[in-house]
């Protein structure tokens, strides 16, 4: 993990490079953020918002939702994979919302957490967007990235969400957790990093020790004999 002052120069770099970071799923309120924050599981943003342009015209609400045809709802939401298992949750979820909620979406996470189908990472989406309270989702990216750069150094989701809430300041958890989604999208991907486009790799843990090696070794090319 990074030292203080090299993880305060990783924030600041990313604050620099992602200054408009946010949330990409479309949404205008609590409810529909909930359900395209469950329906992103395993599914890009981009396809989530074809999908729920579709279904929001259908179910704008959780009455609405709790009252389509399980069948129907499936046929909309097969394109974002994983439809039975989603349409499953998001029925059950509508029902508890009107029955239990009043058709609100509740803003603690603890409580969003007892709804069928949210984990910790949904309702720490929807408390910090719809509610604003400050959290940090840990997502592919999220974990990745924050192990790569050394704002954390955790081997699970748990535990890379605890460190990244000690080591950045609580004012800024959900801002830093869009901008490290955004360097995630758009430089350190999974397969291909685009190390030679990244502005932190003078700080960058993996870069210095899984990508610098390497160079070094590209550089000298073969040993003669």
């Amino acid at each position: 993990m990074l030292s203080k002052y090299k993880m305060n120069k990783v924030l600041a770099e990313l604050a620099s490079c992602y200054p408009d970071a946010k949330a990409e799923l479309d949404f205008e309120n609590p409810f529909e953020l909930l359900v395209a924050t469950v329906l992103s599981a395993q599914c890009t943003d981009v396809r989530v918002n074809k999908v729920t342009k579709i279904l929001f015209d259908k179910a704008p609400d959780a009455a609405a939702l709790d009252a389509i045809d399980q069948s129907e709802l499936e046929d909309i939401i097969k394109p974002c994979g994983l439809y039975k298992s989603k349409a499953k949750n998001l029925k059950a979820t509508a029902h508890e919302l009107v029955t239990v909620f009043n058709g609100k979406v509740p803003e603690p996470i603890e409580t969003l957490m007892t709804l069928p189908g949210v984990g910790k990472k949904t309702a720490n989406v929807v408390a910090s967007n719809a509610f604003g309270t400050p959290a940090i989702a840990v997502d592919t990216h999220v974990f990745r990235v924050s192990t790569r750069l050394g704002l954390a150094s955790a081997t699970t989701v748990e535990k890379t969400e605890e460190q990244l809430m000690q080591n950045i300041p609580r004012s800024k958890w959900t801002k830093m957790h869009h901008m490290i989604i955004f360097h995630g999208r758009r430089v350190c991907k999974a397969r291909k990093p685009a190390c030679e486009l990244c502005t932190m790799t003078q700080w960058c843990e993996f870069y210095k020790e899984e990508v610098k090696p390497n160079l070094r070794k590209k550089t000298k090319g073969p040993a003669r004999g």
